[in-house]
C-alpha cells in the first residue's frame, strides 16, 4: 500500500461556516484534496502542507495531528492499480497564491461543506469533510487573502527600455537574494516545527543556527558584490537595505532559539505556535517575491499584493502577541512570575521576527515605487 499525505484546506466563510478547497486530479479530473508522497526531511504535516502549495498555491497553518485517513485506488502509468492510504491534516488557509508549480495542470475551487461532500468520490474523504470541526480560534481569523496571477507579458518596449536592456548589468544579486530567502525559509520551517512539537528543541535550535550562519555568508557576498559591481539592477542603497532586512529576520529567529536554550524552555504556548507558523508563511512570500524583482516594472502589481499579504501576516501576529501575553499573565503572572517573564521574552522575539518580515516588505515596496 502507498502511504500519502494530504490536507483538508479550509477557511471560515462570512456566515461562520467552514468552506473547503478542492483540486482536480491530473489524470481523471476528479475533485480531490491536495495530497502527495512524503517529502524527505519534513514531518508528515509539513509534507502535506508542501503539497498544498505545489498543487493549489495554498499557505496557512497546518495542524500537527492528522484528523483521519482514507483510501483510494491509484492508477500507475503502466495501467496497474495500487491502493493508497492518505493521512489527512487540517490546513487553515490564509493565502491563496495566483502562481504555483502545478497551476496549469489543475483546477481549484472553494466549496461549502455540502458541495464538497457531494463533489468527492471516496467515501472515507466524504466522512472526513462531513465530520470536520474547525478549532474554535479559527473563527476569529481574517478571510483568505488572494495573490492575483501575474499580468501577461508585453512584447512592446520603447527606446528607453531598449537602451536599458542593452546596458551591461550585474544580475548575480538575484541569485544571492534567492539563496538568502531559502535560508530564511529553512530557519522558519525549523522554528515552526519546534513550536508545533514536530521536532526536538535542541535539534531545531541547531538547525536554526546553521541557517543563520549560511544567511550571514550570503549577506557578506551581497555587500561585496555591491562594492565591486559597476552597474547594479537597482540602487545600491536599496540592495543593501533589502538584504539587511532579510538577514534581520533570520537573526531574530536565532535570537528566539538562543532564548529558548538559555532558559531551558521545554513547552510552548499555543499562540507562540501560531506566530511561528505565520513566520513560515511570510518567508515563503519573500521567496515568491525575489525572482519578480528581475523585472520590477512588469511585476509591480504582483509585488504590491505580496507585500500587502506580508503586512497582513504581521498584523495577525500582533494580535496573537497581545492575546498570548494576556493568557500568559493570567496563567502565571501571580503564581509563577519567572514563567511569565520568560514567556514574554519569547513572544517578543517572535513578534520581532514578523516585524522583520514587514521591513522586508517595505524595502521591496520601496524598490517597486522607485523602479516600476
Amino acid at each position: 500500500m502507498i502511504e500519502k499525505y494530504g490536507v483538508l484546506a479550509y477557511d471560515i466563510a462570512a456566515d461562520g461556516d467552514p468552506r473547503f478547497l478542492l483540486i482536480t486530479s491530473r489524470e481523471t479530473k476528479r475533485w480531490v484534496i491536495p495530497r502527495g508522497n512524503a517529502v524527505p526531511g519534513l514531518p508528515p504535516a509539513q509534507s502535506a502542507a508542501q503539497e498544498a502549495f505545489e498543487e493549489a498555491g495554498l499557505t496557512g497553518m497546518v495542524g500537527p495531528e492528522e484528523i483521519g485517513a482514507y483510501r483510494f485506488d491509484k492508477r500507475g502509468k503502466n495501467g496497474s492499480i495500487e491502493e493508497a492510504n492518505v493521512h489527512v491534516f487540517p490546513l487553515r488557509t490564509t493565502i491563496q497564491s495566483g502562481q504555483w508549480p502545478e497551476r496549469h495542470e489543475r483546477e481549484t475551487r472553494w466549496f461549502t461543506r455540502e458541495e464538497a461532500v457531494e463533489a468527492v468520490d471516496e467515501s472515507g474523504l466524504k466522512d472526513l469533510i462531513r465530520s470536520f470541526v474547525p478549532p474554535a480560534e479559527a473563527a476569529a481569523r481574517l478571510p483568505v487573502a488572494s495573490l492575483s496571477a501575474p499580468p501577461p507579458v508585453s512584447r512592446k518596449f520603447g527606446p528607453l527600455r531598449l537602451f536599458k536592456r542593452l546596458m551591461p548589468r550585474e544580475d548575480g544579486f538575484f541569485e544571492l537574494f534567492a539563496r538568502h530567502a531559502e535560508t530564511v525559509v529553512g530557519g522558519a520551517d525549523a522554528l515552526g516545527a519546534m513550536f508545533a512539537g514536530e521536532a526536538g528543541i535542541e535539534e531545531s535550535c541547531r538547525r536554526i543556527a546553521e541557517f543563520e550562519h549560511q544567511a550571514d555568508t550570503v549577506t557578506r557576498d551581497v555587500l561585496h558584490a555591491v562594492r565591486r559591481s559597476f552597474i547594479t539592477p537597482f540602487d545600491r542603497s536599496a540592495i543593501t537595505a533589502l538584504i539587511s532586512s532579510m538577514d534581520d529576520t533570520i537573526d531574530e529567529m536565532h535570537q528566539t532559539a538562543n532564548a529558548i536554550t538559555r532558559y531551558d524552555v521545554t513547552a510552548f504556548e499555543p499562540k507562540m505556535h501560531e506566530m511561528a507558523a505565520l513566520a513560515g508563511q511570510a518567508a515563503r512570500l519573500v521567496v515568491e517575491a525575489v525572482p519578480l524583482l528581475r523585472s520590477v516594472g512588469r511585476n509591480g502589481g504582483r509585488l504590491d499584493r505580496i507585500t500587502e499579504n506580508i503586512v497582513h501576516l504581521e498584523g495577525a501576529a500582533d494580535d496573537l502577541h497581545e492575546d498570548g501575553l494576556k493568557a500568559l499573565f493570567k496563567a502565571h503572572g501571580d503564581a509563577k512570575p519567572m514563567a511569565f517573564f520568560v514567556g514574554r521574552e519569547i513572544y517578543s522575539h517572535l513578534e520581532r521576527v514578523l516585524d522583520g518580515f514587514e521591513d522586508v516588505a517595505n524595502e521591496i515596496q520601496g524598490i517597486v515605487i522607485d523602479h516600476a
